[in-house]
């Protein structure tokens, strides 16, 4: 919840933060507000999208882009072979602890006072006390004034074309190199700072990084381009889909378990047809056994080469397999420590 952008109404409401990448390697960053139906017959007022921040860290096409399960950073993936993880939150943070640090964002000749920056929207019908950056209208921490057509004073909003944010490289926290393009990245729901990457056709692996750390907790070769990931949330196990193979293998969906990176399944397709990207789908089939694992988890749908859909039923039944705790950070007892993950250790005496 943030404050609205209504020209003349004041309440919180809810909000999309959302990413766009370019073939350039930028990555815009938006906060959509999205009026319900109902607001928009009584107020007329169509909801507006705010862009907070643009990111520069790659210097080819962004190819993959997913959010940390807390929402305050992502990681991207570029032809330019990286994957980049950028702590936005932090930056917003630092910028209003340092405002002096901003990089020249104040416009040659406004006029700044103490609550915010008096700022002539592009339609000329009123005048508005802009918030003094774009954080705060992210966290909502300046309290700042406009005027309405009668002359109320009123909460501003924020002009969307006012100190959006730069961020460049070296800003990132993390970059991890691979030797293809980054096409797939999956954050795991169970496990913090646990992220799997999957790399193209000159990579061909699967990569397990500590997020925290940057640490490389596992690879799986996998000999095909690795077009999605998609962990479970019922067990620890992940599944990848798969383009070109090298060399020819007619396999395009596989799962494997983890931290042993074991694979308990596989999908091949006949012809030929490349995977080239998945999504996890929360239903099953309709005669699906009831507390199978299916009608529990759902499936996934593959977007196809074939200029097909395809629906698989990808989780294996079987035992069930323990949830985090020791060994789902590589077996790092340093990592599990950063992590809150303690066990007993030998009694020295």
């Amino acid at each position: 919840m943030r404050p609205t952008q209504h020209p003349f109404l004041d309440f919180f409401a809810p909000t999309e933060d959302v990413l766009i990448g370019d073939e350039l390697g930028n990555i815009y960053y938006y906060v959509v507000e999205w009026p319900s139906a109902f607001d928009v017959s009584r107020d007329g007022w169509h909801g507006t999208t705010t862009k907070v921040a643009s990111i520069s860290v790659h210097t080819q096409q962004i190819c993959a882009l997913s959010w940390t399960p807390n929402g305050y950073g992502f990681i991207s993936g570029a032809n330019d072979n990286l994957a980049c993880y950028v702590e936005i939150e932090r930056i917003l943070k630092q910028r209003m602890q340092h405002p002096s640090e901003r990089d020249n964002h104040s416009r040659e000749g406004s006029n700044t006072l103490h609550q915010g920056t008096l700022s002539k929207r592009r339609n000329g019908s009123r005048r508005t006390w802009m918030r003094d950056s774009m954080e705060s209208y992210v966290y909502g921490t300046y309290p700042v004034t406009k005027f309405g057509p009668d002359g109320e004073t009123r909460n501003a909003t924020l002009d969307p074309e006012d100190d959006v944010i730069p961020v460049r490289r070296g800003q990132e926290k993390h970059c991890w190199k691979h030797d293809a393009a980054v096409k797939a990245i999956a954050f795991c729901p169970w496990q913090d700072n646990l992220v799997a990457t999957g790399g193209g056709s000159n990579d061909k692996c699967i990569h397990f990084w500590h997020v925290g750390s940057e640490a490389l907790l596992a690879t799986i070769v996998v000999s095909a381009q690795v077009t999605s990931l998609i962990w479970s949330t019922t067990r620890p196990e992940i599944a990848a889909t798969f383009g070109y193979p090298t060399p020819d293998h007619p396999y395009r969906v596989a799962v494997f378990s983890w931290p042993s990176c074991k694979q308990v399944g596989a999908i091949a397709w006949s012809g030929g047809p490349r995977a080239l990207s998945a999504i996890p789908y929360p239903k099953g089939p309709a005669d699906a056994p009831k507390g199978s694992r299916t009608a529990r988890e759902g499936t996934i749908i593959v977007a196809s080469s074939d200029r097909s859909i395809k629906f698989h039923e990808i989780w294996p039944e079987g035992s069930k397999a323990t949830f985090g705790g020791f060994g789902m950070l590589g077996g790092s007892d340093i990592l599990e420590g950063l992590d809150g993950i303690e066990k007993e250790g030998d009694v020295i005496r």
